[in-house]
């Protein structure tokens, strides 16, 4: 059988993509032009045999600190030929030489099981190396395929009792359709962040993800949700759906917000928009490690160590938030980098703290 490479454009990725349940969020085409608004170029590479594309990948190319990296968040989109995915390898590793890439990495969107190690030998065979990955290397997956009644009862019993309390409170959950509602939105996460000192993008970078994944359209890919109490907005987030799989990526809350459980109401409104929308996995979007391992440990010593590890993370509430609502731990295979230049590559590391 013959093969041929050859570049899409976005239009052309998009078209392929929103018909592979496999290809993740952020191989889409709308996130490649999102992360093309601010500092990274994106493009987008297939393997076609006689019967149409069978794999494919969007690289972000990125120059930081003078140095010239290639990354494939959340792929590439592989395919079950071994032999298109070894023909892809190639071609992404020569695109990477083309452009002066001190190294090329991968991050497979796939979980830690038994059946990526064919893959894994793929990658190795191709000089690969593990690498610590960008994304989350750990999350919780709830599967929405249920009907509402049979997930709600599968939440723990706080977390039904917060539903609940926020329906008695008066909590009022709606969808954001305006750019006034995105001010709302982004003023709870600059309090959000300014609350838990954690960094947040700029008003644009959010403003150009809910368009571009369809904005206030009613079968955009991205939905804006708010929750008033009392004419007040006291919690917001940002919910994405491609493919397979939902994403919760974007939240804030006002302390009112936290008071009245605006963010449970949230939560159970975007679980159900991305049952509706088709989603049989609703990601949680990357829980620290340490929590994991935690759920993995049986003797006592050892989990003690552990429980005071994810302790000291600070994240306890936020695992306990997202754990609460039914799902089970994951963990992803971990990045791939093809090093070409080793002594710039332990460089860039050092100024990341990789």
């Amino acid at each position: 059988m013959s093969y041929a490479v050859q570049e899409l454009s976005a239009a052309e990725w998009q078209a392929w993509t929103a018909t592979n349940p496999a290809a993740h969020l952020l191989q889409r085409a709308a996130w490649g032009e999102l992360k093309g608004a601010f500092g990274w170029q994106p493009q987008r590479v297939v393997v076609r045999d006689v019967a149409g594309i069978c794999a494919g990948a969007q690289i972000l190319w990125r120059t930081q600190f003078g140095l010239k990296v290639a990354y494939v968040p959340r792929g590439p989109v592989w395919s079950p030929d071994e032999r298109a995915n070894t023909i892809l390898l190639d071609a992404l590793v020569q695109l990477a030489r083309r452009q002066r890439a001190i190294f090329l990495r991968l991050e497979p969107n796939a979980l830690a099981q038994p059946s990526w190690d064919a893959q894994h030998s793929l990658l190795l065979l191709a000089q690969f190396e593990p690498a610590v990955s960008m994304q989350p290397q750990a999350s919780i997956h709830l599967d929405v395929t249920p009907g509402v009644d049979v997930l709600f009862s599968h939440f723990s019993k706080g977390h039904r009792a917060d539903v609940r309390r926020s329906e008695r409170v008066g909590v009022q959950v709606r969808v954001g359709t305006s750019a006034a509602d995105l001010d709302h939105f982004y003023a709870i996460m600059q309090a959000t962040a300014a609350r838990a000192d954690f960094a947040i993008h700029s008003r644009d970078y959010y403003w150009r993800a809910w368009q571009l994944f369809g904005g206030a359209d009613v079968d955009s890919a991205a939905r804006l949700l708010l929750a008033e109490h009392e004419a007040e907005v006291v919690a917001a987030f940002i919910v994405f759906a491609a493919g397979a799989e939902a994403q919760y990526m974007y939240s804030g809350s006002t302390k009112a917000g936290l008071d009245t459980a605006a963010n449970h109401a949230l939560q159970w409104a975007a679980i159900q928009w991305a049952r509706a929308r088709g989603a049989q996995i609703y990601d949680f979007w990357g829980i620290p490690s340490a929590f994991a391992d935690l759920d993995d440990v049986q003797e006592p010593l050892e989990r003690e160590r552990l429980k005071a590890a994810a302790q000291a993370t600070g994240m306890a509430g936020v695992y306990r938030f997202k754990k609460g609502w039914g799902g089970h731990i994951v963990r992803y295979v971990p990045a791939y980098d093809r090093v070409f230049l080793r002594p710039a590559y332990w460089l860039w590391q050092r100024r990341r703290g990789e």
